[in-house]
């Protein structure tokens, strides 16, 4: 493979009948990079933010080379480098302590072109925000979105608001998140997210306390990410803000209440269920003070479509299909639906209905089988962090252990990789070529669109494209 360095985009000049007034429900990491990358396109965009202030809750993020190289391409490398961290490999560790593989992020850097950062959240989401202000965003706080209104011609849709406000746009993109009402709009009838069976305690650590025991100390000084992998749970931490930071994310299974989404965890309870691992796992989280508890859902793929048949309302991100985080690639499945959207819209010259169902039809073409495969692949990996002490457990070693001779250019030890580096996508550390690395972390998106746009307008020039309905048959629903 020869890597590539993404080009910095430069944003697109327009008269104002050529500009789109796009309208982005949701503040998130995805509105705000569909936000930066529809504004590169040259259209108008205004967010609504149902919070009566922008910011971004959680700790530790994880951006593989697939979500660098939409941020580098957005012109955020000099800004973002500030803020991140370049770990140095990750380590697939026994419940008990024992080193088992490792990935070489280095090394797979130069094979990918970007690199793997590592972000506090707030910072990351501040980035994005000031970005998208820069372009020429506009954000309206306080501003719920309990329904979509289409035109009688649906060449506009109009966001309502709780307070009765109405703001009307040529397209309104749902960005909501995993408990999205653009989603339930969308298809008219509710869709609650499903349960996965995992809840996640997050936490950060102070680093000067664990610069004090020599056992931590490594852990601060050669930044790395590990993966403590046990029965029924796992663990996972790296380094955050140049050191400062330490970020734990405990996966463990839900015991949450019923309806409650997020909740103050007890420090004890989360301590007892980690007494036996690793003994530097109980030393690490002795130096916490408080957790969060973050309930787990997951959202498969919205059918029959994204869009709706207007052309004038889609979604994106986790409303559309969120996923585990065992793969790291939640918010990068977001940044690059949003890029992939901006890039569509690029194509789009003036107000053109059948223009913007065209690119609509190209940004689901491009995003709806790769984000599908990445839920699958968060929930194998589910399965594969948290199976106990056995047989299976010790196949999962072995693959682990076999997979980390790759050398990072075509070979597992003495095997060939495939025409597309794949051996049944069977390591069970996913990011390696021999996992889903390879079209996982290569992805481009301005190749995908390109491609796909092809596809499409040789199938409509062949009239050959199935017309199945898309989006709800409902045009108004009422919270």
């Amino acid at each position: 493979m020869t890597p590539t360095r993404p080009r910095v985009l430069q944003k697109i000049t327009r008269d104002a009948v050529d500009q789109l007034a796009v309208i982005i429900v949701g503040a998130g990491l995805g509105g705000l990079g569909a936000a930066i990358s529809i504004l590169l396109a040259g259209h108008n965009v205004h967010i609504l933010e149902s919070a009566s202030q922008i910011s971004e809750v959680g700790a530790g993020i994880q951006c593989l080379p697939n979500s660098s190289r939409v941020l580098i391409a957005w012109g955020m490398e000099d800004k973002l480098s500030q803020y991140a961290t370049r770990p140095k490999q990750c380590n697939m560790i026994g419940w008990k302590g024992e080193h088992i593989s490792e990935m070489n992020f280095h090394e797979y850097e130069s094979e990918c072109g970007t690199p793997f950062w590592d972000f506090h959240r707030a910072n990351l989401h501040q980035c994005l925000l000031d970005r998208a202000v820069e372009l020429g965003a506009t954000v309206e706080k306080n501003a719920r979105v309990v329904d979509i209104e289409y035109s009688l011609d649906q060449c506009t849709a109009i966001a309502v608001l709780a307070d009765g406000e109405r703001r009307k746009a040529d397209i309104i993109v749902g960005a909501d998140g995993i408990h999205s009402k653009c989603r339930e709009l969308l298809l008219g009838k509710e869709d609650p997210p499903i349960l996965t069976g995992d809840l996640a305690y997050r936490l950060l650590l102070n680093t000067e306390d664990m610069m004090k025991d020599p056992e931590l100390r490594g852990f601060v000084e050669d930044p790395q990410v590990n993966y403590w992998m046990g029965p029924d749970a796992h663990a996972v931490n790296y380094v955050l803000r140049g050191g400062k930071l330490f970020n734990m994310v405990l996966l463990v299974p839900d015991d949450m209440p019923a309806g409650a989404t997020t909740l103050a965890g007890n420090v004890e309870e989360m301590r007892a269920l980690y007494k036996d691992w690793d003994p530097r796992i109980p030393k690490l989280l002795a130096l916490c003070e408080s957790v969060c508890k973050w309930r787990l859902c997951i959202r498969p793929s919205l059918d029959p479509s994204w869009n709706h048949e207007s052309g004038a309302f889609t979604i994106l991100g986790d409303a559309a299909h969120a996923t585990l985080p065992y793969l790291a690639s939640g918010a990068g499945m977001s940044l690059e639906d949003g890029h992939v959207l901006g890039l569509c819209l690029a194509q789009v010259l003036g107000k053109n209905v059948l223009q913007k169902k065209r690119a609509l039809e190209v940004y689901e073409r491009c995003r709806r089988q790769r984000t599908e495969r990445i839920v699958q692949r968060g929930n194998v990996q589910q399965h594969l962090y948290h199976v106990h002490d056995g047989e299976e457990q010790r196949e999962r070693d072995r693959l682990l252990k076999a997979f980390g001779e790759f050398n990072g250019k075509g070979k597992v030890g003495e095997v060939e990789l495939g025409e597309k580096g794949l051996i049944d996508e069977t390591d069970p550390l996913p990011w390696r070529w021999a996992g889903v690395g390879k079209w996982l972390l290569t992805y481009d998106c301005e190749k995908d669109v390109e491609k796909r746009w092809a596809e499409v307008e040789t199938l409509h020039r062949e009239n050959i494209v199935e017309r199945r309905p898309v989006g709800s048959e409902v045009v108004r629903a009422v919270l």
